[in-house]
Formats: structure tokens, C-alpha cells, sequence
């Protein structure tokens, strides 16, 4: 009997294990892989599918976080004190709507890597 929790906790660090090792388009392949461990894990199609959707969901909420970082911090470098408030400003609209689009798109990709992790399992 698996665990659709620890699945998406185990798919959420191979989401971002891949991630950091293989910028830019080690994201999507990370977030297909990271849904079929948590598929594995989870053992069902159905506990699959929603244990790679929480996977993925979960790394869009991480990778939002690191934009409003990068943001906040790049503008303290180049601009002091108040390109550190504008960068932060910048960074919190950039995340937002990188959160929603990535967990859109982190969300089906890698609940699509959780229903054949699920179906491999069963």
C-alpha cells in the first residue's frame, strides 16, 4: 500500500535535486521524472497521478520563491537600498505569475510521470 504524501515528498526532491544538477530544461525533464518516483512510490494510477500533481506543485511553489529571491537580491546589488525594494516588488509579480503558470504546467507534466509511475507499479 503506498503513500501519495511521501510520494509527492520524495517526487518534490528528485523535482528539484534535477532541477538544480540541469538548469533550464532539467526542470521539465525533472518534473516528469520527479511525477513517475512519486507514482512508484504512491503504487496506483489514480494515487499516482495525484501524488505527481502535488509533486509538481509544490517545486512551482519552491522555483516562485527563487525568483522573488533572485529578484529582491539582484536589485540590492544594482540599485541599493531602493532597487533592493523595487527588485523585491518585481520579483513577488514575477513569482506570483510564475507560480500559477508553473503549477499549471509542473502540475499536468508531472502528474502524467505519476499515472505511468502508478501503472508501472501496479
Amino acid at each position: 500500500m503506498g503513500s501519495v504524501w511521501l510520494g509527492a515528498f520524495v517526487g518534490f526532491i528528485v523535482i528539484i535535486a534535477i532541477a538544480w544538477i540541469f538548469p533550464g530544461v532539467g526542470s521539465l525533464v525533472g518534473l516528469f521524472v520527479g511525477g513517475l518516483v512519486a507514482g512508484l512510490i504512491a503504487r496506483g494510477v489514480f494515487k499516482g497521478a495525484i501524488s505527481g500533481f502535488l509533486a509538481g506543485i509544490f517545486g512551482a511553489i519552491i522555483v516562485g520563491i527563487i525568483a522573488f529571491l533572485g529578484l529582491a537580491f539582484a536589485g540590492g546589488i544594482f540599485g541599493g537600498l531602493f532597487g533592493l525594494a523595487v527588485g523585491a516588488v518585481a520579483g513577488l509579480v514575477v513569482g506570483i505569475i510564475l507560480v500559477v503558470v508553473a503549477a499549471i504546467v509542473g502540475g499536468i507534466i508531472a502528474g502524467i510521470g505519476g499515472l505511468v509511475g502508478g501503472a508501472i507499479a501496479r
